[in-house]
C-alpha cells in the first residue's frame, strides 16, 4: 500500500500525455483529458474508495523528508514548461475546427491550472528559494502570479472571514464568487505589497515591490510570445502590428484565463460558507480543520497531489503534500472535486447538495 500510494502522485502526469494524443489524433479525441479529469476519476474514486490513513508519528520526519515527493513536484515545473511551448507552437499553425481549438486549449488549462496551480501551490509554501522560484514560473505561465503573495499573506491569515476574498459565503453562487475573488485576490495583493514595503520605509514604487515586477514579466512573456513566435514563423523582425501573429497570445491568455477560473472553482468549493467566529476583542478564532472542506477519495487526492485534505494544509501550511493528514471531525465533501467543480457550475444544484451538510457545521 505505501508503493502504490508513493506512486500514485505520478497520475498528474498523464494529463500533458493524453492532451498530447488527442491533440495528434484530431477530432473528438480531444475529448481525451476533459473526460478522463471528468468521467474516469470519479467513477475510479466510487470503484478504488476512500483513503482515511494518516502517515504514522514515527514515520512522519523520514516521509516529509523523502526527496521523491519533492523531486516530482520539480519534475512536473520541467514537464508543465515544455508541455506549454509545445502547445503554443503546434496551436498556431494546426487547422483546427472552433470545436477541436476549444477543446485543445480546455486540455491545456486543465493541465496548467488544475495540476499547474496545484504544484505551484504546494511549492509556493515551501521557504526554499529554488522552490518558490519554481511556483512563480508555474503561475507566471497561468498569469496568476499575484496568487503568490495574496494566497500565503492573505488567504491564509483571513482565510473563512468576510475579509478575505477567497472564501466564499453561503448562498453565493460562483458566478457571484468569481468577479469578487478575482479582483479582489488581485487588489489584496497590491495591498499586502503596500504594506510590506511601508513596514520596511520603501516607497510603494520601489523596486522590491513584487507585484510591479510580476506585472512587468507578465507583459513582458506576452511580449515575447508575440514577437518571438511571428519572428520564428517569418524570419525576420516584424515592422507594423499586422505584421505580427497574435493567435499564440490568444491561445496563451485565454488558456490563462481558463487555468485560473479553475483555480476560483476550487476556492470556491474549499470554504464555502465556513466562518471563523469573532471573539470578543474583535479578532477571529484560531484556524481550525471544521474551516476548510475535506475529502478523501484516493485517486482524485493522487492527482490532485492531496489537496483535498485541505484542512492539514491551513494548520501546517510548509506541510508536504504526502505528509497531509485527514481530519475526520472537518466537514467532509460527498465526492472529489472534479465532480464538486461541475456541480459548483449549478448553483441550484450545489445548494441543494451542500447546504445541508454545512448546516451540521454551523
Amino acid at each position: 500500500m505505501k508503493l502504490i500510494k508513493q506512486y500514485s502522485f505520478l497520475l498528474a502526469f498523464v494529463l500533458p500525455a493524453l492532451t498530447v494524443l488527442g491533440f495528434y489524433l484530431g477530432g473528438l479525441w480531444n475529448l481525451l483529458t476533459p473526460c478522463f479529469v471528468f468521467v474516469l476519476i470519479p467513477v475510479l474514486d466510487l470503484l478504488v474508495g476512500k483513503d482515511s490513513e494518516n502517515p504514522a508519528d514515527f514515520r512522519f520526519q523520514e516521509i516529509q523528508s523523502s526527496v521523491f515527493y519533492k523531486y516530482l513536484t520539480y519534475l512536473w515545473v520541467l514537464v508543465q514548461s515544455v508541455f506549454l511551448i509545445w502547445s503554443i507552437v503546434s496551436f498556431v499553425p494546426a487547422e483546427l475546427t472552433v470545436f477541436e481549438s476549444a477543446l485543445f486549449i480546455l486540455s491545456v488549462s486543465l493541465v496548467t491550472g488544475g495540476i499547474g496551480i496545484t504544484v505551484a501551490h504546494e511549492l509556493g509554501h515551501k521557504n526554499s528559494k529554488l522552490e518558490q522560484f519554481l511556483s512563480k514560473l508555474l503561475l507566471l505561465q497561468t498569469c496568476y502570479l499575484h496568487f503568490y503573495i495574496e494566497h500565503n499573506r492573505g488567504h491564509h491569515v483571513k482565510v473563512s472571514t468576510p475579509d478575505d476574498p477567497a472564501s466564499s459565503r453561503k448562498n453565493e453562487s460562483f458566478y457571484a464568487f468569481y468577479p469578487r475573488t478575482v479582483i479582489g485576490s488581485y487588489l489584496s495583493a497590491w495591498s499586502l505589497e503596500k504594506e510590506k514595503l511601508t513596514r520596511k520605509g520603501l516607497s510603494f514604487f520601489h523596486y522590491k515591490n513584487e507585484m510591479i515586477q510580476f506585472s512587468l514579466v507578465t507583459i513582458m512573456l506576452i511580449g515575447f510570445i508575440l514577437f518571438g513566435y511571428t519572428f520564428w514563423e517569418r524570419g525576420s523582425f516584424p515592422i507594423g502590428i499586422s505584421d505580427y501573429s497574435w493567435k499564440p497570445v490568444f491561445f496563451f491568455i485565454v488558456q490563462s484565463v481558463l487555468a485560473f477560473s479553475l483555480l476560483e472553482v476550487v476556492n470556491y468549493i474549499e470554504h464555502y460558507g465556513l466562518e471563523r467566529k469573532r471573539k470578543d476583542n474583535g479578532n477571529y478564532e484560531k484556524i481550525l480543520p471544521v474551516h476548510s472542506w475535506n475529502q478523501n477519495y484516493m485517486v482524485s487526492n493522487a492527482l490532485l497531489f492531496q489537496l483535498q485534505r485541505h484542512s492539514d494544509h491551513h494548520a501546517n501550511a510548509g506541510r508536504r503534500y504526502q505528509t497531509l493528514r485527514h481530519f475526520p471531525e472537518a466537514p467532509q465533501l460527498p465526492y472529489g472535486y472534479e465532480i464538486m467543480i461541475l456541480i459548483a457550475l449549478v448553483p441550484p444544484l450545489w445548494y441543494r447538495m451542500v447546504n445541508p451538510i454545512l448546516e451540521t457545521w454551523e
